[in-house]
């Protein structure tokens, strides 16, 4: 299986790129966007000037427990920027869901509970609501996380999306919102009080 398939196998059908869209991306955008991969996991990720977004981590089932998805995650807390990531909320019918939000609260992510994420599959023309999880060296605001969020999203998910898709993306301003009173309960916090659920 190459690194595509492994991905496309992981990961809901909404949150997938297309090959041709990643592959655009490592050649046209190769110092922003890269991918990372052994035969036990593949790393797709943009490094910006002031921060990382984590676009797909996958860590094959056999070697899950081992400390790879760990070290990943620490080789880019090295490079002391803040790192980003959009995952879905929990769905008890997909263990895959919460053994992902369990791995990135143990790394210390925060969830952006201000930032609103819902955006429309190309795949599927269905909206999906997403949360972001952020990890920050210096404690940074949401808003200065939703502003990263926002070039990402411009930079990464939308880059050539008519030319690869026939049709585009919703715009970054239809898709991601900041209201510092959103009702959002705190998704990693219920992982420690399932009761509330």
């Amino acid at each position: 299986m190459n690194w595509y398939e492994k991905l496309n196998e992981y990961f809901p059908i909404e949150e997938m790129k297309s090959k041709k869209h990643m592959e655009i991306l490592l050649d046209e955008k190769g110092d922003v966007y890269y991918k990372d991969e052994s035969p036990q996991h593949v790393l797709m990720y943009a490094e910006f000037k002031t921060f990382l977004f984590i676009d797909y981590l996958w860590v094959s089932s056999k070697t899950r427990g081992q400390g790879i998805g760990h070290q990943l995650i620490e080789n880019l807390k090295a490079k002391n920027k803040p790192i980003i990531l959009e995952v879905e909320p929990i769905d008890y019918d997909d263990t895959d869901s919460e053994k992902r939000l369990r791995f990135y609260n143990r790394e210390g992510f925060t969830h952006a509970q201000s930032i609103g994420y819902n955006r429309r599959s190309l795949a599927t023309n269905e909206e999906t609501q997403l949360e972001i999880l952020y990890w920050s060296p210096n404690a940074d605001a949401e808003e200065v996380i939703f502003e990263q969020m926002k070039k990402m999203y411009n930079d990464i998910h939308t880059y050539k999306d008519k030319e690869i898709y026939g049709k585009a993306y919703q715009s970054v301003d239809e898709v991601l919102s900041y209201d510092e009173n959103r009702d959002s309960e705190n998704i990693l916090e219920r992982l420690k009080n399932p009761e509330k659920a």
